[in-house]
């Protein structure tokens, strides 16, 4: 009875190996079958490997032998040396000199979500207009560009370091329909970044031009609380479709937003509108609904400067508890899901994302 390679394959499917079978696992390489004779290698990927493999080997050639026709078996074990590490990336530096401001490939609007001032909830409101964005259909990315305090890893649940390939390009992770960067990616959670001006300039010119974001709708930016060199260096040195402030209505929180209104006034970044954030509280226990910071705030000082309000957004223990868990409240069903799925579907119908 002749051998068939079928049947000699057949045969070594049945031993199992850490993580399947020899066949499963692609393991069998250089297979001949001469008649009655078989003749193969077990390819493993570390010595230490190949060693643990001794068993299995011995354990094929009985199987074999027993397979009608096979007089005689001859399996090889090798081993290939080490993977070979991939280039490591190096993230911040000086940033390369440039003509103007630049696109980013393959993406077709990028809006900034920017705040006068930290607290305001200008992250928590940018990882979920990312979020509500994708569940309308578009195609989103969200870069944390808040350097010094990147909170977007834990709101949208991520924490693998990008990998890069040849050391230049960075592959962004996915979450929640969204494709994510950040710096806080890049380190340990509870590691400084303690760079000066030139360094953030050259990271956020590395996560805008290295990242593959593929093809996007819409790219989220995230910036820092403030007016400094991020929200200056991503106004001046790309192409913006414009930005959305974010404020609490309380008159302390108004004088700083009309800070981040006037930086990108002097950096001619058209504001697409202002977001009143924590705008009103329910209390779970009796209905009640308080304006802990005050209320209408933010919509007359849309009114007063010409710029579309977009709406309240309210404060919620649930808000705070899914961005800790990584999993935004916007991803989920309910009132405040709501909010933000009619604040993204303005975006949409006004041609802004």
């Amino acid at each position: 009875m002749s051998v068939t390679r079928e049947s000699v394959l057949a045969a070594l499917s049945g031993i199992a190996v850490p993580g399947g079978t020899l066949t499963s696992r692609d393991l069998v390489r250089a297979l001949v079958v001469d008649g009655g004779q078989v003749r193969f290698v077990v390819e493993t990927s570390s010595a230490e490997e190949a060693r643990a493999m001794e068993p299995v080997v011995k354990a094929a050639e009985v199987a074999l032998r027993a397979v009608p026709g096979v007089t005689d078996v001859s399996v090889v074990l090798t081993a290939h040396g080490p993977a070979k590490k991939a280039p490591s990336l190096k993230i911040g530096g000086h940033p390369t000199p440039q003509q103007g401001p630049q696109k980013v490939s393959g993406v077709d609007r990028i809006i900034a979500v920017g705040s006068g001032k930290g607290g305001v909830g200008k992250s928590t409101v940018a990882s979920n207009l990312a979020v509500a964005l994708a569940r309308q259909g578009r195609r989103v990315g969200l870069l944390d560009a808040d350097i010094y305090g990147p909170s977007q890893p834990r709101m949208m649940g991520v924490s693998k370091r990008p990998a890069s390939p040849d050391g230049k390009t960075i592959i962004p992770l996915q979450a929640h329909g969204v494709t994510i960067m950040s710096i806080g990616l890049m380190v340990k959670e509870e590691e400084a970044i303690v760079w000066r001006g030139p360094m953030l300039m050259g990271a956020l010119q590395q996560m805008l031009g290295q990242v593959a974001w593929g093809e996007l709708d819409v790219l989220i930016v995230d910036l820092p609380p403030g007016t400094g060199d991020v929200a200056m260096t991503l106004c001046q040195r790309t192409h913006l479709t414009g930005a959305i402030v974010v404020s609490t209505p309380q008159d302390v929180a108004l004088l700083d937003a009309r800070k981040a209104l006037d930086m990108f006034s002097r950096l001619k970044t058209p504001v697409l509108g202002l977001i009143e954030n924590m705008s009103s509280y329910v209390c779970p226990n009796c209905g009640h609904e308080a304006h802990i910071f005050g209320h209408g705030g933010v919509a007359a000082e849309a009114q007063a400067h010409g710029i579309p309000f977009l709406g309240e957004l309210p404060l919620d223990l649930s808000v705070r508890i899914a961005g800790d868990s990584g999993a935004p409240i916007a991803a989920g069903e309910g009132p405040i899901a709501d909010a933000y799925a009619r604040l993204a579907d303005r975006l949409v119908k006004g041609g802004m994302a």
